[in-house]
């Protein structure tokens, strides 16, 4: 195995051990094909090693923080609750360990699958080099070859950023201390998770988004109402702010991060004790070396990639983050869906056209589903929008949980529904339901008129359809 002329034949070879990596290499094992999986460092992806499942993990913690202070709301008595941050931490680095040791079990039980950790290049496009973290190296020949590597963080080009350290990936799981002081850079999904997880957690947090928004890919009353929570939260939000340059300063506490903005009531230097950068990802195929397997990618290092995940060379795909789209687990196994059914069922499958419901996991949830407001303007149909506050539901009402709405948009002549946002309690949950509806084509008289059990959040979709009326232009 040590010789770089030695070709080791496989039918497949998955290079990335992501969410979509083991559902797929154990149907094509289970079929006979001999599989291998090579992983740089950790299985699992981003979701499992710094993403959905820390993450996730750690706002659980920072939800029961949260609910503890309202105690007194609730007629309890609680006394000063304090946040053991390097328990929090400790906790999430424990499912996460549990989850990797899971996946990777999986995969050593597969029929016809073999893990192998290093680093792969292509030398040619059926022929793959993997350098091992013992210096050895294996050569890999293989008919299909699957890229799964997904992203990294990417910087925004900000002058001084690169010379301060930065939370984000593996640096940020690693904390052991709570920061004093917060800074967000980045007001998209993933920084409203963070600044109100840790404004939970005791933290002062600031937000910077250049946008005038915070969520640009949300309407503006959705983004509104998230900064309000925020704001409410304890979070200071500083919307249309453009970084000139970040450098270190000096604090009442010492040494400090100091970001220098520009803002719409002029000039303002903030000093923070951490910095997290959450303004994108940047797609791990540039040390692949894809042109020596004729694999073409866009200008921004993303995968072309047809419908049926097919790249530009035969017999090479990509699939989950690293081809670009929607950055979400599920839609990573959906690509392992629709592999496994070309390659082993009735080849049908496509990604066109398919629904991306997200969560965002904020306090509360917004789940979103289909068009937006703005979609539905330019989608020259005749649009219906039905809106309820979460403040007239009674679950949420009984609960103490009536922050944020729910709206759905709805096809004025079929009736059925076209797009929704959730935010609330369980909001992701709330989303589902509508997908399903969407999914089967339901007309939204029939959720109007539906008998839902009492008091649940779902029972909101009665008073939800009651009376759509046109969606404003």
């Amino acid at each position: 195995m040590g010789s770089e002329t030695d070709h080791d034949n496989f039918d497949a070879v998955i290079v990335g051990a992501g969410q979509a990596a083991a559902p797929l290499a154990v149907a094509l094992g289970a079929a006979g094909w001999r599989t291998a999986v090579v992983e740089r460092r950790h299985v699992g992806g981003s979701c499992i090693n710094f993403g959905c499942t820390p993450t996730k993990a750690m706002a659980a913690s920072a939800r029961v923080a949260a609910l503890a202070r309202r105690a007194a709301e609730f007629g309890l008595r609680a006394g000063t609750v304090e946040v053991d941050f390097p328990a929090v931490m400790q906790r999430a680095r424990a499912i996460v360990a549990r989850f990797r040791r899971r996946l990777e079990a999986s995969l050593a039980g597969a029929d016809n699958v073999e893990l192998i950790f290093g680093d792969a290049i292509f030398q040619d496009a059926r022929t793959l080099i993997v350098r091992r973290p013992d210096g050895e190296s294996r050569t890999l020949a293989a008919a299909h070859v699957f890229i799964n590597t997904g992203t990294r963080a990417a910087l925004p080009p900000i002058p001084g950023l690169e010379r301060l350290p930065l939370l984000h990936d593996d640096a940020l799981l690693a904390l052991e201390t709570l920061p004093p002081h917060l800074l967000v850079i980045g007001g998209g999904y993933v920084g409203l998770e963070f600044a109100q997880m840790f404004r939970r957690f005791g933290s002062e947090v600031s937000l910077i988004q250049r946008d005038e928004q915070l969520a640009p890919r949300e309407d503006p009353d959705v983004a509104e109402a998230l900064r309000e929570m925020l704001v409410e939260d304890g979070v200071k939000v500083y919307l249309e702010a453009k970084i000139l340059d970040a450098d270190r300063g000096r604090s009442s506490d010492g040494d400090s991060i100091a970001l220098n903005l520009k803002t719409p009531t002029g000039p303002l230097r903030l000093l923070g004790s951490h910095l997290l950068v959450a303004t994108g990802r940047r797609p791990n195929s540039d040390d692949l070396d894809l042109a020596a397997a004729g694999v073409e990618t866009g200008a921004d290092g993303y995968i072309r990639v047809n419908d049926r995940l097919e790249t530009s060379a035969a017999g090479i795909y990509a699939l989950g983050d690293v081809k670009g789209g929607p950055a979400f687990t599920h839609i990573a196994y959906d690509d392992a869906r629709v592999l496994k059914t070309n390659l082993l069922g009735d080849g049908g499958a496509s990604v066109a056209d398919r629904p991306v419901p997200y969560t965002v996991f904020t306090d509360p949830q917004l789940g979103r589903i289909g068009l937006s407001e703005r979609e539905a303007r330019q989608s020259g149909r005749r649009v219906l929008r039905a809106h309820l506050q979460m403040a007239q539901v009674a679950r949420a009402i009984e609960t103490g949980e009536a922050r944020g709405f729910v709206k759905a948009l709805i096809d004025a002549d079929s009736g059925e529904i076209l797009g929704a946002a959730a935010l609330g309690a369980d909001g992701g949950e709330l989303m589902a339901m509508l997908q399903l509806a969407m999914m089967g084509r339901i007309p939204y008289s029939r959720l109007h008129d539906a008998v839902f059990a009492h008091p649940t959040l779902a029972e909101s979709l009665n008073a939800l359809f009651a009376a759509p009326q046109p969606l404003p232009r």
